[in-house]
């Protein structure tokens, strides 16, 4: 290696400038205001909607009533989740808000 390169070409050689570096110190001469043009950003675009993928569902089948022991109806839930106690849970507490009486009957993987 040549110990007595330039500050220049060192930083060629380092950093890989490419254009060859003028080598007079005068500095280089700056375009009129004129030409410069400021644009506005453009609309910034907007989200694009993620495609859900697909997520395993769990159906959950509920007996609810509001009379003890009285008449009941089927009701069907479906959650989005793998866990079958989060399912039922969310199950029952969706048919707390109608109903008094809930009992589950079952839990499907749809």
């Amino acid at each position: 290696m040549n110990p007595d390169l330039t500050e220049e070409e060192m930083r060629r050689a380092l950093f890989g400038g490419s254009e060859q570096a003028p080598q007079c110190s005068e500095s280089p001469v700056q375009k009129p205001v004129s030409d410069i043009v400021i644009t506005q950003p453009e609309k910034v675009a907007e989200k694009k909607k993620v495609a859900k993928t697909f997520t395993s569902r769990l159906r959950v089948t509920l007996r609810v009533g509001n009379e003890f022991e009285g008449e009941t109806h089927e009701m069907v839930h479906e959650a989005d989740t793998l866990s079958t106690l989060l399912a039922e849970q969310e199950a029952i507490r969706a048919a707390k808000k109608k109903f008094r009486f809930v009992k589950v009957v079952s839990i499907k993987s749809m």
